[in-house]
């Protein structure tokens, strides 16, 4: 019979850290006497010592883990750590129910975004950090942290990264061993956190606003510490830093750590995706601009160019931030801004969606079908930076396709039936299966997702760990043939 005890042993330490992760925003409330700090000692009490509890229990039953063991724990991780990430919500927003709280950490830790608070312009900055900091511990994967510790415990980390980093990391290491290519990452996620904090100051924002944003765009999350999201500050520059470093994020992290480490900018010309990520962006501003301009949507050129090239960047890449209610927009805009949501983040990045990678084999392999049904007999190979796609892959990426449209029709009537409009329940979906947080119709931009009940908060709570696990990850560990010995 298989044994579980080394996943849960390793789930034990995970929780652990987690609860001192929580020791960031403690020391904040403490610091400023915001009033959360007992909400927060409440969670580290309750968080550490459960994870230890965990791991004392199991710590005689560890070994390396196997692949089955890999894909269990990350399921397990993103399913679990949000219950110990809503303590500190729901302690100090009385009124919060656990199931709105745990929707709410979800959406911090798959860095999606979508809200059920208000009153942000009013909560104290502890708390608003620490929803921002779960965006910025789940960007990047708190797998991909704490793989750089499992091995000094005997704990082996290379099932575990590839279940969580998404292609093509899961193929091939940047660096000989697996703990350096995890530090390696979060050393490129820090230093563009921090400069894309220093950034935000220097346009404008107070500190702690700056702090609480550099989370948020460099996780591609979307949360904010105001209500109105980044249109509260009403801020050319503040959106230009926002637009810059979100494309940043958006790139895969190996290439920017790649270029960092050789100090060269020849990595990002010889990676594929980059020049269809800056191509379909770029053409997509220009269209929306000139469509808009025919509605009159804003005032003049120049009012419609910021407007679009922000919300065509923050949502594409699934930031998700908003200075505009772009529902007000005629439907055919606000439905491509959704639309480019679901693959131009690349694989890699801290994005959602199918991934630009996906999306690029995708138009390749239909491109080549329509070749062969004129040539049936020309060869002619997927190929993606020169080098060909194995048939392997391709099945892959079909397989991961079909899946991606199957959960999306088959969640969006889940939702349907529960009694959303249509409209609503789609959006829905999509914002939370791509990790983008704000939607359409009653979960736009203006809105929030308050107003859904508990089934349909729970259903999409399920939709952002599908997402931002990339469908298999989740769904190898709910088939039966798993479970068998």
């Amino acid at each position: 019979m298989r044994s579980y005890f080394p996943v849960l042993n390793a789930m034990g330490l995970i929780i652990m850290i987690f609860g001192l992760l929580m020791g960031f925003p403690i020391a904040i409330s403490y610091y400023l006497e915001d009033g959360a700090h007992i909400a927060f000692d409440t969670a580290v009490l309750i968080t550490f010592t459960a994870g230890l509890v965990l791991w004392l229990l199991t710590r005689g039953k560890r070994r390396d883990l196997r692949v089955p063991d890999g894909f269990l724990l990350v399921a397990a991780t993103w399913a679990v750590l949000p219950l110990f990430g809503a303590i500190p919500l729901t302690s100090y927003i009385g009124e919060l129910s656990f199931i709105y709280a745990y929707f709410e950490a979800v959406s911090g830790l798959t860095a999606t975004g979508a809200t059920v608070m208000t009153g942000l312009d009013d909560m104290p900055v502890s708390i608003n950090v620490w929803r921002t900091f779960m965006h910025w511990i789940g960007g990047m994967g708190v797998i991909v942290l704490v793989v750089a510790i499992l091995p000094l415990l005997g704990i082996g980390g290379r099932q575990l990264f590839k279940a969580e980093v998404p292609t093509p990391m899961k193929e091939s290491s940047l660096t000989p061993r697996i703990t350096e290519t995890a530090k390696g990452l979060w050393i490129t996620y820090i230093l563009l956190t921090v400069a894309c904090g220093i950034s935000l100051w220097l346009a404008g924002l107070e500190g702690w606003d700056a702090l609480i944003h550099a989370f948020t765009v460099t996780g591609l999350g979307g949360f904010s510490s105001k209500d109105a999201s980044l249109g509260h500050f009403n801020s050319v520059p503040v959106e230009m830093v926002v637009i810059v470093f979100a494309l940043l994020a958006g790139l895969n992290y190996a290439t920017h750590y790649l270029a960092l480490v050789r100090r060269s900018p020849r990595p990002y010309l010889r990676d594929p995706e980059i020049p269809f990520f800056f191509g379909v962006l770029i053409l997509s501003v220009a269209m929306l601009t000139v469509y808009l301009m025919q509605f009159n949507a804003h005032t003049d050129l120049a009012a419609t160019v910021r407007y679009v090239a922000f919300h065509v960047v923050s949502i594409s890449t699934s930031l998700g931030l908003a200075t505009y209610d772009y529902t007000l927009w005629p439907m055919f805009a606000q439905l491509w801004i959704l639309f480019l949501g679901s693959f131009i983040a690349c694989s890699g990045s801290t994005g959602g969606g199918i991934k630009m990678m996906r999306a690029m084999i995708l138009y390749k392999q239909v491109y080549r079908e329509i070749v062969r049904s004129l040539h049936p007999n020309a060869v002619r190979p997927v190929r993606m930076g020169g080098q060909p796609v194995s048939d392997t892959i391709l099945h892959a990426v079909l397989g991961f396709s079909f899946m991606y449209m199957v959960s999306i029709v088959t969640l969006t009537l889940v939702l349907a039936a529960s009694g959303l409009d249509i409209v609503t329940a789609f959006s829905a979906v999509v914002a939370c299966i791509n990790n983008t947080g704000p939607g359409l119709g009653a979960v736009g931009p203006a809105e929030n997702y308050a107003g859904l009940n508990v089934f349909q908060v729970s259903v999409l709570s399920f939709t952002m760990i599908l997402g931002r696990l990339e469908i298999f990850t989740l769904l190898v560990v709910l088939t039966p043939v798993f479970w068998r010995r």
